[in-house]
C-alpha cells in the first residue's frame, strides 16, 4: 500500500486525501478552462492531459469551459480551434460550458456583495487604482469612494450595467484589505465597463466580470471539486477562496484551487501576445504554421497526439517550473512515428541515374515493405525503370572506404531492387554532375533468393523511377528561434532571435503512391526523416512538411 502512495503525483495525493476525509467519489469533477483569445499551445497540453487524465483515472466528468470574460480579444474561431485540439488529443469532455453562461448569476452575487458592504463602485481611473495599491511592503491607499453609501453603489452599478457611463469611468471593486501583503487582496476590481459585443451574448452586457471573479465562481457553479491551474495563479488562491466564501453553501462541494508548474519548452515561446505578434509581423503564416508551438501547428507539422501525450507523461506533474528540452519532445515524436509511419521513397536533392544495361522501355514493379516495425503493415509495389533519381549526396566520384554509398567503381544496393555499380558521369559546363551512369546485376533482385541477391554490399540507397516520379515540394522545418529561451531577456526583443532558416523549401521527386496519401498521414522518407502531407497540397502540387529528422543525439534517461 505504501508503494502505491509513492507512485502518486502530488495532485493525485491531494485527491486521495480528500477522498479519505469524506469527499465522495461521485463528487469529483474537473474542468479545463481556456480563454478563447488564441489557439492552444504546447503549454496547454499539460493542463489538458492533467485534467482529462485525472478524469479518466477517477472516472470523473471533465467540463470544457471557456472563460470568455474579455470580448475585446475573444472570437468564435478560437473556441472552434480549442475544441478541435482537445478532441484531436484524444479526450472527451462531459459538457461544453462558458463563463458567459453565468453572467447574470455573477452580477446578482456582485449586487449581494454591495448590499453586504463588501463591494463598492470606484470612479477613479485604473492608473490611479494601480498607484494606490503601492507594493507588498507598503500599505495601499484606500479609495475615496471605498466607504460610499451602499445605495449609491447599487444605483451606480445598475447604471453601469445599463450602459450609462463611458468605458474606464468607473469599476466595481471588492472591499477586502488595502494593507494585505498579497496585492491581489487590495480591493481587486470585479467589473469594468466594456461596450464591446461579446461572441455569445452580443450587446446584452455593457460590463464584464474580471477573470478572478468569474473563474472561481464558475468552478463553484459547476461544482468542480479540484480547480487545477498553473503556478502563476498561486498568489491568487487567497482571493479565489475569499470570493468563494461570499457565496458558499455548506450543503455543496467546496471547490479548491491547487497549482502545478507550467511547462516551458526550449526554443519556444508560449505568450499569446508574442505569438500574435509573430503572426501580425508575418514571421509565421498564422496560428497553425508548423513552426508555431500551437497544437494546431504541431499537428500540421506531423506531430501525433500519442507523441504529445507520451511527452507530457515523461515530463510529469511538478511543483516547480523548469525548462524542458525540445529534444525530449522530438524524441517522443520519433519514437511514435517509428511505429506508425509508412516508409516511402522520396528524393529531395535529385540527380539522374541511368542503368545502361537495363533494357530501354522496360519497367517492372517491385515489392517493398511498408513498415518493418509493424507486423501487419504489409507491402506495396513500386515502379522500377532504366532511369532513376537518387540523392546527390549518395554519390561521389571518388571516396574512401568509409563512404558506403555509390562511387565510381563501387557497388551499392538500390533499396528493394538491384545491386548497381557506378561506371561514369556526365557534367555540365560548370562541372556539376548531371547524370550518373551505372550497370546492374540482373540476378541480384531483392527477395529473389538467388545467390547474387544474397551477396552483401556495404551500402543501400533509396531511389525513385524517373518515368513514374511525381514532383513534390518539401518544406524542411527547423527551430523558430536560435536560442533556448528567446524571451528570457526583458530588455531584448525576442524577434532578434528568430531563426532566418526556420524553414527551407526544396523541390524533389517521390514514388507515385504519395499522390494518394491523406493530409496529416505520417510518413518516413527513407534515410531522410519523418514527413507529412500539408494542407496546401493540390492535385498539381504536393507539399510535404518535415516533422522531425530521422535521428538525433538525445538520450532519454
Amino acid at each position: 500500500m505504501e508503494e502505491e502512495k509513492k507512485s502518486l503525483n502530488f495532485i493525485e495525493q491531494i485527491i486521495e486525501d480528500d477522498l479519505a476525509n469524506g469527499l465522495k467519489r461521485d463528487q469529483i469533477r474537473f474542468r479545463f478552462p481556456p480563454e478563447p483569445n488564441g489557439y492552444l499551445h504546447v503549454g496547454h497540453t499539460k493542463a489538458i492531459c492533467i485534467n482529462f487524465g485525472l478524469g479518466e483515472k477517477y472516472n470523473a466528468p471533465v467540463n470544457l469551459r471557456f472563460d470568455d470574460t474579455n470580448p475585446e480579444k475573444e472570437e468564435q474561431e478560437f473556441v472552434d480551434s480549442i475544441m478541435k485540439d482537445v478532441e484531436w488529443l484524444g479526450f472527451k469532455w462531459d459538457k461544453v460550458l462558458y463563463a458567459s453562461d453565468y453572467f447574470q448569476q455573477l452580477y446578482d452575487w456582485a449586487v449581494q456583495l454591495i448590499k453586504e458592504g463588501k463591494a463598492y463602485v470606484d470612479e477613479q481611473p485604473s492608473e490611479v487604482i494601480t498607484e494606490q495599491r503601492k507594493n507588498p511592503t507598503e500599505p495601499g491607499i484606500e479609495s475615496p469612494y471605498r466607504n460610499r453609501p451602499v445605495e449609491e453603489s447599487l444605483d451606480l452599478f445598475e447604471r453601469m450595467k445599463n450602459g450609462e457611463f463611458e468605458e474606464g469611468s468607473m469599476s466595481l471593486r471588492a472591499k477586502i484589505d488595502m494593507t494585505s501583503p498579497n496585492m491581489n487582496m487590495r480591493d481587486p476590481v470585479m467589473y469594468r465597463i466594456l461596450k464591446r459585443p461579446h461572441h455569445r451574448t452580443g450587446t446584452a452586457w455593457k460590463i464584464y466580470p474580471m477573470y478572478d471573479w468569474a473563474h472561481g465562481e464558475s468552478d463553484y457553479i459547476e461544482q468542480i471539486s479540484h480547480s487545477l491551474c498553473s503556478l502563476e495563479f498561486e498568489n491568487h488562491r487567497p482571493l479565489y477562496d475569499w470570493y468563494l466564501d461570499q457565496v458558499y453553501d455548506e450543503t455543496k462541494v467546496r471547490n479548491k484551487q491547487r497549482e502545478f508548474a507550467r511547462m516551458n519548452v526550449s526554443y519556444m515561446i508560449t505568450s499569446k501576445r508574442k505569438l500574435q505578434r509573430l503572426i501580425a509581423e508575418k514571421v509565421v503564416n498564422g496560428w497553425d504554421d508548423p513552426r508555431m508551438p500551437t497544437i494546431s501547428g504541431m499537428r500540421r507539422k506531423g506531430y501525433t497526439a500519442t507523441a504529445i501525450r507520451n511527452f507530457i507523461e515523461k515530463v510529469g506533474v511538478a511543483k516547480r517550473e523548469n525548462l524542458i528540452e525540445l529534444q525530449l519532445l522530438e524524441f517522443c515524436v520519433r519514437e511514435d512515428l517509428n511505429k506508425v509511419a509508412k516508409r516511402v521513397m522520396t528524393v529531395v536533392d535529385p540527380v539522374k541515374l541511368v542503368i545502361e544495361n537495363y533494357p530501354e522501355g522496360k519497367e517492372e514493379w517491385l515489392e517493398t515493405e511498408n513498415n518493418p516495425e509493424q507486423e501487419n503493415a504489409g507491402t506495396r509495389e513500386i515502379p522500377f525503370s532504366r532511369e532513376l533519381y537518387i540523392e546527390r549526396e549518395d554519390f561521389k566520384e571518388e571516396a574512401n572506404n568509409k563512404f558506403f554509398r555509390l562511387k565510381l567503381g563501387g557497388e551499392v544496393r538500390l533499396k528493394s531492387a538491384y545491386i548497381i555499380k557506378g561506371e561514369r558521369v556526365e557534367k555540365d559546363e560548370n562541372g556539376n554532375i548531371t547524370t550518373i551512369y551505372a550497370t546492374y546485376d540482373e540476378k541480384s533482385k531483392s527477395g529473389s533468393g538467388t545467390e547474387e541477391s544474397l551477396r552483401k554490399v556495404k551500402g543501400t540507397i533509396h531511389w525513385v523511377s524517373a518515368k513514374h516520379a511525381i514532383p513534390v515540394e518539401v518544406r524542411n522545418y527547423d527551430k523558430l528561434f536560435t536560442v533556448e529561451q528567446p524571451d528570457a531577456e526583458k530588455d531584448v526583443d525576442f524577434l532578434n532571435f528568430v531563426n532566418p532558416e526556420s524553414v527551407t523549401t526544396v523541390q524533389g521527386f517521390a514514388e507515385p503512391g504519395l499522390k494518394d496519401v491523406e493530409v496529416g498521414e505520417p510518413l518516413q522518407f527513407q534515410r531522410i526523416g519523418y514527413f507529412t502531407k500539408d494542407q496546401d497540397s493540390t492535385e498539381d502540387k504536393l507539399v510535404f512538411n518535415r516533422t522531425v529528422t530521422l535521428k538525433d543525439s538525445y538520450k532519454p534517461e
